[in-house]
């Protein structure tokens, strides 16, 4: 043990990837594949049932999967592993091909490197999703997860980084916004390795047309270096797509969890490691303090009470109303376009213009109560309060989602058995449609009640720290206004979940 290639990482780190056949199966080049392989699956047998399949929704998995299944899955896995869907994405796929194809790749335009793209995607999914109903059409659904793959396609073959991902992918925003929650971080084992690397391979790869060969001197526990070395080869992997440093990470934004830097570091520096559930929540320094991605943030726990406010029947009263306030029937238009105005409207206020206003107003009393105008600008006190609107925002959608999985968890089985017998494959047997899901209200309920409370409340702490940090004596005054927008957003969605009877969409009970 005279030679050490690396310093000791610290005791307390706990990293997955030295578990048995697990940690070996995530390091291996082709390990991310083996997990996209039956998502890919998955998704072709949705993109040829939706075209060829049932109309009807509930029998139909192109439907059944992605809007009951897919999404009441997708939030325990957040919470308890973090971002493991966009590791196994399928939409990537195309990725090498499409880079092979790419001649000369660009950066993505300057302007358009923010969160503001994004928020504009998940805006028109919530927005397209009730308005053409994508959770009854089959067909649609079928649509919008080929669009998925020309877009993620056409964004690899022109550009030089995973754009597609970073900059636009709805799914992949919300996944990165609420995969914060989670207790698995990407991390160096050592910083100093980090510092005495060459080639940084994390974010470079070390792919290589030709076999190129060098030597990085690497610190040794003695104080002295050894020579390690490295090499770049056309069996290289490729770096990070979102142009992550290892070292530099403070946060899961932007990280995809596709491991291309555990792969790439020739040195065995990255960990994914085991942390706290959403520690970076407390650090100051761990999210950009940026408008766009504090507005991000923020709008998306509203548009997770207006996307449910969108399945109760008192929407329809008042999307009635502001038809009636603005003289839409009267000028003849076709109902489809009156209800595309007044959902626009709906949208555009609860989900964006509000969670923007409330946020600048609690910004301004904030900094008034607080004396602290002089000090903190709207921009850092916004960014500094934003990470306190995850948990509250990821109970609202653990609430929703979870709702609608619960109802119809066991709807999968004969959906699949039904596709099975139309392509006369009898081993399964004839499908059982009296099987849907939890029909115990007062369960579901306290489950939903539970994901609400508890997302409050841990909001509530991170602000009290946050304002802790800011403003000592008068942490008080600067928590106030914010603790109220948060007892807001917890109460509408008890409202609407507790007192009005939302649609099962997409399950036999509803369709």
């Amino acid at each position: 043990m005279a030679q050490q290639t690396s310093l000791e990482r610290p005791r307390t780190l706990i990293d997955v990837l030295d578990v048995p056949l697990i940690g070996r199966l995530l390091r291996w080049r082709w390990g991310r594949l083996t997990l996209q392989i039956p998502f890919l699956l998955i998704a072709a047998l949705l993109i040829y049932d939706g075209f060829t399949g049932p109309d009807r929704a509930a029998q139909n998995l192109a439907t059944l999967v992605p809007w009951v299944h897919y999404r009441g899955v997708i939030v325990v896995v957040i919470l308890l592993a973090g971002n493991l869907f966009c590791m196994g994405c399928p939409f990537t796929i195309p990725r090498t091909l499409a880079k092979r194809l790419s001649l000369t790749p660009r950066r993505f335009p300057r302007l358009l490197r923010n969160k503001w793209l994004a928020f504009a995607a998940l805006f028109a999914l919530f927005f397209l999703y009730e308005w053409l109903n994508l959770w009854s059409s089959p067909a649609l659904t079928a649509w919008v997860i080929v669009a998925y793959f020309a877009a993620s396609f056409a964004l690899e073959a022109i550009f030089g980084e995973s754009a597609f991902c970073k900059y636009v992918c709805p799914l992949g925003t919300f996944n990165f916004v609420y995969s914060t929650a989670s207790p698995l971080q990407i991390t160096a084992k050592n910083t100093d390795v980090c510092r005495s690397c060459v080639g940084k391979e994390c974010v470079n790869g070390s792919y290589s047309p030709q076999t190129v060969i060098r030597l990085d001197a690497i610190p040794t526990l003695d104080g002295g270096t050894i020579d390690r070395e490295v090499v770049h080869s056309p069996q290289g992997t490729p770096g990070c797509g979102t142009q992550l440093f290892v070292p530099q990470i403070r946060s899961n934004l932007d990280c995809v969890f596709c491991l291309d830097c555990v792969r790439a570091c020739p040195h065995d520096n990255v960990a994914l490691a085991v942390r706290q559930p959403g520690r970076e929540w407390f650090q100051p320094d761990a999210w950009p303090k940026r408008w766009d991605l504090s507005l991000l943030v923020i709008g998306l726990g509203f548009m997770g009470i207006v996307n449910a406010f969108g399945m109760i029947p008192p929407v329809y009263d008042l999307m009635q109303s502001i038809a009636r306030a603005l003289g839409l029937v009267d000028l003849g238009l076709a109902n489809a376009t009156i209800d595309a105005i007044t959902l626009l409207i709906l949208f555009g206020v609860g989900g964006a213009l509000m969670p923007a206003g409330l946020a600048w107003l609690a910004a301004r009393i904030t900094r008034a109560l607080t004396r602290t105008v002089p000090k903190y600008n709207q921009r850092e006190t916004v960014a500094a309060f934003a990470p306190a609107f995850v948990p509250v925002g990821f109970g609202i959608w653990i609430a929703h989602y979870g709702f609608h999985f619960l109802t119809g968890a066991l709807a999968i089985i004969p959906v699949f058995q039904n596709f099975l017998l139309d392509h006369r494959i009898r081993i399964l047997g004839e499908p059982d449609w009296s099987l849907a899901g939890i029909d115990n209200f007062t369960v579901i309920g306290a489950v939903q009640v539970m994901a609400l409370l508890g997302g409050f409340l841990w909001s509530l702490i991170i602000a009290q720290r946050t304002a802790l940090r800011l403003y000592r004596r008068r942490a008080t005054n600067g928590l106030l206004p914010w603790a109220l927008i948060f007892f807001g957003m917890m109460a509408a969605a008890i409202w609407i979940f507790a007192f009005n009877e939302m649609e099962m969409r997409g399950t036999i009970l509803f369709d």
